[in-house]
């Protein structure tokens, strides 16, 4: 971006700010998609987005600053900038990991067996004219529904739509970005393109010191986006305990990039070609700081400052919203599981991780699954929209977002 680019217009810092986290979000979900499946195509759309962020994040820079008129703003507006820098830090390493791909900096070939039971799989699929899709809403294809495939966000031309809605048209070469599970995400593709959806190939295991290397990366880059999410949910709520929840998965995260360091230098000895590594060693420089940044984010709240209005405003309009929400006794939820309870179907909310209150050592279980059973006291995190966010609430008991509509 050069810096003739982008002139002041006045905009609306809160939407702006809405913008970013969603952009931010979106860009995590297609670098590690990027990576699992070797594509340049999809490493290509997250260059793009980070191009979109300069653009953002610059806007809203110029319009807080012309906001500050004395040093009391100045200390009010100081977290916002802080949430701006924090942001445009997660899309700038998202960026980093893209460029794994399309720089082939090499990665081991047991990254594409691991990190699919990290992600769920993004793909980029072109939308063909002859496609049954062509000139359908997304709400009549209801396609979440039959297939458990969502498209997260599309992009008509240069402009991008990050969580399309029900009422959106779809249009002949709109480029959809489908997430879901890789044998259903197969089916979803062949329709919008009429081509075969070819996903990478398995390997067999290899070393064990690499292997290690590879979970590890794979739990920070669970920890970090959980990180982000918890972080954003902080802001929100101006919740010093998230905050700090967010502080501890930080530090687990530089804990485990150390463990990374150690068991990829031991792997150094034994592969044939140590350079291949290096790709690794990106991914864990880029995971970190996307850990460092969701710290960043939750510190004003963190310190004790609250949470400025606009940024409040801002995560509680974006696309989706985290919520923490604590299963209480007699609810619908209590001493079942999720898949019993049929919870996304039901609700449209995603639960990203849970924390059992009476599991040794009380960690979180990121990314939970059917089979997750929720217990009285149990706290877990959720993401989605504000109406699935009520009912959920509603089915856990948890009356803290009874105001949240």
């Amino acid at each position: 971006m050069d810096a003739g680019d982008v002139e002041y217009e006045p905009v609306s810092v809160k939407e702006v700010l809405a913008e970013m986290k969603d952009t931010a979000e979106l860009m995590i979900d297609l670098s590690f998609s990027a990576v699992l499946l070797g594509s340049s195509e999809v490493a290509e759309e997250v260059l793009e987005l980070e191009d979109r962020m300069d653009v953002l994040q610059m806007r809203a820079r110029m319009s807080l600053m012309m906001a500050a008129r004395s040093p009391e703003d100045a200390e009010e507006l100081a977290p916002v900038l802080g949430m701006v820098g924090a942001t445009e830090k997660i899309s700038d390493a998202t960026g980093d990991i893209a460029k794994v791909v399309l720089e082939e900096i090499g990665l081991p070939d047991a990254i594409r067996t691991t990190l699919p039971e990290a992600v769920e799989t993004v793909v980029r699929a072109r939308l063909t004219a002859d496609s049954r899709f062509t000139g359908q809403r997304l709400g009549e294809l209801n396609l979440e529904t039959e297939t458990g495939v969502r498209v997260i966000a599309m992009r008509r031309g240069g402009d991008w739509l990050l969580s399309p809605g029900k009422d959106t048209v779809l249009q002949t070469s709109d480029v959809l970005l489908l997430r879901g599970a890789e044998e259903n995400v197969a089916a979803v593709y062949a329709t919008v393109t009429g081509g075969e959806f070819v996903p990478p190939e398995a390997v067999e295991e290899g070393i064990d010191d690499l292997e290690r290397a590879v979970d590890s990366i794979v739990l920070m880059k669970n920890m970090s986006e959980l990180a982000v999410d918890v972080a954003y949910g902080s802001v929100l709520y101006g919740s010093e305990a998230l905050a700090e929840e967010v502080a501890e998965l930080e530090a687990e995260v530089d804990a485990l990039e150390s463990r990374f360091e150690a068991w990829v230098l031991q792997a150094a000895e034994r592969v044939d070609d140590p350079v291949d590594l290096r790709g690794l060693m990106h991914l864990a420089g880029a995971t970190e700081v996307i850990s460092d940044a969701a710290l960043e984010i939750s510190e004003g709240v963190l310190r004790g400052m609250g949470t400025h209005p606009v940024v409040a405003e801002a995560v509680f309009e974006s696309d989706e919203v985290i919520v923490r929400l604590t299963v209480a006794a007699g609810s619908q939820l209590a001493g079942t599981t999720l898949g019993e309870q049929t919870v996304r179907t039901d609700t449209g909310m995603r639960v990203i991780a849970v924390r059992h209150r009476d599991d040794a050592g009380n960690d979180w279980e990121i990314m939970p699954g059917p089979q997750t059973e929720l217990r009285v006291g149990d706290v877990f995190m959720a993401k989605g929209t504000r109406t699935g966010a009520t009912r959920l609430a509603e089915l856990v008991g948890d009356d803290s977002l009874e105001d949240f509509e």
